[in-house]
């Protein structure tokens, strides 16, 4: 058991919070009992994640996508007035981060996805430096390494061709981060892998040559938020039940 604000501050300087720009608040979103002794863990702050949380008795919540978010207009009404009512009535802590748990080097989403892949981050890229490159043990084909990201996050991936090149120098960044191609194709990789794929990116991959395969937002980011809990277990003894809300995205 550990008191809740050991437990933030602890998470608030592992993931280094005040270096990211950011989209919403990192840390503690929603306050609830002041001990920890059971934590869940999960990709986003669903209402179908927060009923399991409740359902085992945790006392705490960590995930990647918490409740708030910029542009929002501040009215606790419809799917956030029934988050929050659940979360207040059972006094269970939401802990959330979005782009640091993204960034760090061990327990992040990019580091765990990049480890399933056999990859380790030899640099990184793009806006605050969330995007990595790594190199395969040794080249395969686009179809084969293809196969290899299907079988690390269960399902096949969209995947755009490039112009046939052997795969060794891989580009990565889990989520919504397909604006980052760019970035990639300059940094010199052969492949980028990221959770989404918008228009434009087709186009610049047929036009550059190096591939892209999107392997689904949800999809890409599920291996953070668990890593990041078992550390979290592992310091405090806590108990940790980790959720999986399937999700298509």
């Amino acid at each position: 058991m550990a008191s809740r604000s050991v437990v933030e501050a602890y998470l608030n300087n592992l993931l280094d919070v005040g270096r990211f720009r950011d989209y919403g608040p990192n840390g503690l979103q929603v306050e609830g009992k002041a001990e920890i002794a059971h934590l869940v863990c999960g990709v986003t702050a669903s209402l179908a994640l927060i009923e399991a949380a409740v359902e085992q008795h945790a006392d705490a919540i960590l995930v990647h996508h918490g409740l708030f978010w910029h542009g929002q207009d501040g009215r606790v009404t419809g799917w956030l007035k029934r988050r929050l009512e659940l979360l207040l009535r059972h006094a269970v802590n939401l802990f959330a981060y979005h782009l640091p748990l993204d960034a760090h080097p061990e327990w992040g989403n990019n580091a765990q996805f990049g480890q399933r892949l056999k990859l380790r981050a030899e640099e990184q890229f793009g806006e605050q430096a969330l995007g990595c490159i790594g190199t395969l043990p040794c080249a395969v084909d686009l179809a084969e390494f293809g196969r290899e990201v299907a079988t690390q996050v269960g399902r096949v991936p969209t995947t755009v061709g490039g112009d046939g090149r052997p795969i060794r120098r891989v580009a990565w960044c889990t989520g919504g981060a397909q604006g980052y191609f760019e970035a990639a194709i300059a940094a010199g990789a052969d492949v980028y892998v990221t959770g989404e794929l918008s228009e434009p990116q087709a186009h610049y991959a047929r036009e550059s040559g190096v591939a892209f395969i999107a392997c689904g937002h949800h999809a890409s980011e599920r291996f953070g938020a668990p890593a990041l809990g078992a550390h979290l277990a592992s310091v405090f003894g806590l108990q940790l039940s980790v959720v999986e809300i399937d999700n298509p995205a």
